[in-house]
């Protein structure tokens, strides 16, 4: 019997994707939550993720980070440590997102994008409906 042809057109099609690299703040406080937010546009509607977005051409990710938690959430950020790298397959695309620990550093958190947002615990953190890719660090955290 020979190869499984529906491989060989996933296997094409996963070539062809169309690839998003992406950061991601994982902002915690001094009582080790973790902040959460609620996406508020697009396919994922009502999705939570943890806040960043998408890299420009030429920048690090760590500048990026800094650029999209600033745009998103008007706060500056201390970015402590790379955390790592995920990647995953949505319907229309491959997702390559660089996570990071971070603190807020100044500002309050006010949401420009997202629809809502929460500080959870360690043990409320499967209490919201994380983006597939996100999911991933539960874990770790």
């Amino acid at each position: 019997m020979g190869p499984d042809p529906n491989c060989t057109i996933f296997a094409t099609f996963a070539v062809n994707m169309k690839q998003i690299e992406v950061v991601a703040a994982i902002i915690h406080d001094a009582d080790g939550r973790i902040f959460a937010t609620q996406r508020g546009y697009g396919d994922f509607k009502d999705f939570w993720e943890f806040p960043g977005g998408k890299m420009e051409p030429g920048e690090s990710p760590e500048e990026a980070l800094k650029r999209e938690i600033w745009e998103e959430l008007e706060t500056r950020i201390v970015i402590e440590r790379f955390v790592r790298t995920i990647e995953w397959d949505y319907p229309a695309f491959h997702l390559v997102m660089h996570c990071y620990w971070c603190r807020v550093e100044s500002g309050q958190l006010t949401l420009k994008e997202h629809e809502a947002a929460r500080w959870l615990s360690a043990h409320q953190l499967d209490s919201v409906n994380w983006l597939p890719a996100d999911l991933q660090l539960l874990d770790e955290l």
